[in-house]
């Protein structure tokens, strides 16, 4: 689906949720305001490239938090799953999400979700600190995204 099919656009009110995280601690989108928050959506967890994406997250924490962005990695995965993967990982700071149940919920409120696979798009989403959606953009399943990319479109908003 391209942009302009897509409900939800650059510069509409980012819909709020609340998922677990790996630690079954609670995060709400709402939460962060005052701050940017980078939503990398991995179609699941266990697979490489979603590997990759979300190390990329935990090796530029730092930078994030310079940003003021708080970097999280939805995935319609479980919390006891999420878990394991984080520990297997070494994923110490990222909060990992679980969109499992309802199945995939946010990732339908971010009309991003792949009825036919049962899973999300890989996309990042960036929230500005006034809670709207400033960034937004989907890649091939078998594409890593760029992190650099990221940073770049974050330190364009200060």
């Amino acid at each position: 689906m391209d942009a302009s099919e897509r409900k939800v656009k650059v510069g509409d009110t980012a819909p709020d949720f609340v998922l677990k995280d790996q630690d079954g601690k609670d995060f709400k989108l709402s939460d962060a305001k005052g701050k940017r928050v980078l939503l990398s959506f991995h179609p699941l967890a266990w697979t490489d490239v979603c590997a990759r994406q979300m190390q990329s997250l935990e090796q530029n924490y730092s930078t994030f938090a310079t940003l003021e962005t708080v970097p999280a990695g939805p995935s319609v995965d479980t919390v006891p799953s999420k878990k394991a993967w984080a520990d297997s990982l070494g994923i110490k700071k990222v909060q990992l999400l679980s969109d499992f149940w309802p199945h995939g919920e946010v990732a339908k409120l971010y009309d991003i979700f792949r009825d036919k696979n049962g899973f999300s798009e890989r996309a990042n989403i960036i929230v500005d600190e006034k809670g709207k959606i400033a960034f937004f953009k989907t890649y091939p399943l078998s594409q890593l995204p760029d992190i650099d990319e990221i940073i770049g479109a974050i330190k364009q908003m200060k």
